[in-house]
Parts: C-alpha cells; sequence; structure tokens
C-alpha cells in the first residue's frame, strides 16, 4: 500500500469514529419507521402520555332520582296517603275518636235539652200543688223522673197507710226520702251515660297523636340515612307526616275535653232541678200526713 492509500485510510476511520459518537450523544433521535408491507398488521404507535385534565365540579340541586321519589303533594289527604302504615292506623283512629265525639255531643245535647224541659215542668206542677194526689193528677201517667217522683211517694204512702193511725209520719217521710234519692241518682246516671266515652277520649287523644309523630319522625330519620342527605326536601314530607298526626290528635282530643265539662255542667243542673221536684214531694208527704186527722170535708176544700 503506498502513503497516499494509508493516508485516505485513516481519514475514513476517524470520520466513522466521529459519526458513532454522535450518534450515542443524541439518545432520543427518532428512528425510521418502516412502512408495513401489504397483509402486516401496523406495529403499535407510541403515543405520549396525556397530561391529566382538571375538571371543577358544578354544584346542583338535588338529584333526579331523589327528586323523583320526592312527594309533590303535601296536602293533608296527600300526606295521608303518604304516610306509613302505622301512622295512617293512628290517623284513622283518632279520626274515628273524633267522630264518636261529635256523635255523642249532638245526642247527648238534645237529651239533656229534653229532660231540662220535662224536669222543669214537673217541679212547677208538683209546687203548684196542694196535696200529693193533686200532683199526681196534674202529672198523669207521664215517664219522667217528676213522675216517677210522685208515683214513688204514693205508693209507700199507700203500703204505709195501716200503721199511721198507730205510729207518728216520721217513719214513712225516711222511706219516701229514700226511694226519691234513689230515683234521682238512676236518673243522673241515666243522664251521664256516654260522657265517659268523652273524658277517655280527651286524655288519650293527644298521646296517641303523639305516638304517631314519634314513628313519623323515626321514618324521617331513616329517609334521611338512606338518602345521606339532609336536605330539607329530603326531610320535610316526613316530618310533615309526622305533625298531622299530632294535629289530628288535638282536634279529637279538644272538643272532646270541652264537650265534656260542658255535660257535667249541664247535668249538675239537671240534678238540681230533680233535687227541687224531689223536695216538692216530700213536703206534699209531710202535708198529707199533717193533715191525716182533718175531715175529709176541710181536706178536699183545702185540694
Amino acid at each position: 500500500m503506498s502513503r497516499h492509500g494509508l493516508f485516505a485510510a485513516v481519514i475514513a476511520f476517524a470520520i466513522l469514529s466521529a459519526g458513532g459518537i454522535a450518534a450515542q450523544e443524541q439518545p432520543g433521535a427518532a428512528q425510521p419507521i418502516e412502512a408495513p408491507a401489504l397483509g402486516e398488521a401496523a406495529p403499535d404507535a407510541v403515543v405520549p402520555p396525556a397530561q391529566p385534565t382538571v375538571t371543577t365540579p358544578i354544584e346542583t340541586g338535588p338529584s333526579t332520582a331523589t327528586s323523583l321519589t320526592l312527594p309533590h303533594d303535601l296536602s293533608p289527604w296527600g300526606m295521608f296517603m303518604a304516610a306509613d302504615i302505622v301512622v295512617k292506623a293512628v290517623m284513622i283512629g283518632l279520626a274515628f275518636a273524633s267522630f264518636v265525639t261529635w256523635t255523642i255531643w249532638l245526642a247527648k245535647s238534645l237529651e239533656i235539652l229534653g229532660g231540662k224541659l220535662r224536669a222543669r215542668r214537673a217541679a212547677q206542677a208538683i209546687g203548684n200543688a196542694a196535696t200529693l194526689n193533686q200532683a199526681g193528677r196534674a202529672l198523669g201517667h207521664n215517664g219522667g223522673p217528676g213522675a216517677l217522683l210522685v208515683r214513688a211517694a204514693e205508693e209507700e204512702t199507700a203500703l204505709s197507710a195501716g200503721s199511721l193511725d198507730h205510729v207518728s209520719g216520721d217513719g214513712l217521710k225516711e222511706r219516701v226520702t229514700s226511694r226519691l234519692s234513689r230515683i234521682e241518682a238512676a236518673a243522673a246516671r241515666r243522664m251521664s251515660r256516654g260522657t265517659g266515652v268523652l273524658a277517655t277520649i280527651g286524655s288519650t287523644a293527644p298521646f296517641v297523636g303523639l305516638f304517631g309523630t314519634v314513628w313519623g319522625i323515626m321514618n324521617a330519620f331513616i329517609g334521611i340515612s338512606q338518602a345521606q342527605t339532609t336536605n330539607l326536601a329530603v326531610v320535610a314530607p316526613g316530618i310533615a307526616e309526622a305533625l298531622l298526626a299530632t294535629a289530628m290528635g288535638l282536634v279529637a282530643a279538644i272538643p272532646a275535653v270541652v264537650t265534656y265539662n260542658v255535660f257535667a255542667r249541664s247535668i249538675a243542673g239537671y240534678r238540681q232541678i230533680l233535687a227541687d221536684a224531689s223536695a216538692g214531694v216530700e213536703r206534699l208527704v209531710s202535708r198529707d200526713l199533717d193533715f191525716r186527722t182533718v175531715a175529709p170535708a176541710k181536706q178536699m176544700a183545702a185540694e
């Protein structure tokens, strides 16, 4: 080899060495991509990693799933239909108690009014009579308590007629008083019949309504735990149903208590009228005893 050939070989080796070093210093250089041949699948393309996307949450109202289950009818009937079966039973019981209260009010008001009118007429007839027989004729066959008082006195007088000539009339007066007091008590019991139901409703209806309230609020808290939210739209229907039970308890209890107190005063007045009639009968019996020795003509004149 000549000097010129050796020199050319050295220069070529130096150039090749410099190109290899430059290739090693640039590792990120793009590699040539060979086009795939026909019928071959393209190799997976190298995709650079995507940058994370930051999304800002948008506050919205109640979810659609929750809003679809919320009751939209908050009328009393709508709340009753949406209430739990226990709360429904409480409301039905309170409504029935209210119906019983107003029924007793109507029936007992008419009964007390009629009883007072009959007792006043009887007391007036007894007060205007001079003898027991005259009072009996004035009342006739009336079935009221006043007529019963007069008939009881006449019966006791007839039973004791054989002993009046030998003993004083104190025994007859005691027996008449005893029978009259029993008739008064029976009439008062008959007039008071049904008022005990009002006392029971007035004392228990608020607590029955409170039971429905507690049960409804418990169901409202259960709904809160299931919905995982304290939104007023979720809580309000259950609380409204519970408060409706309380309102119905008060609606049943307040009229019952007021009606019971009114009837208690009315029955006390009725008993007072009967007491006046009974006192009139006792006066007639005492008068007849005083006139038992008077001549029949004078006694007829007194009548």
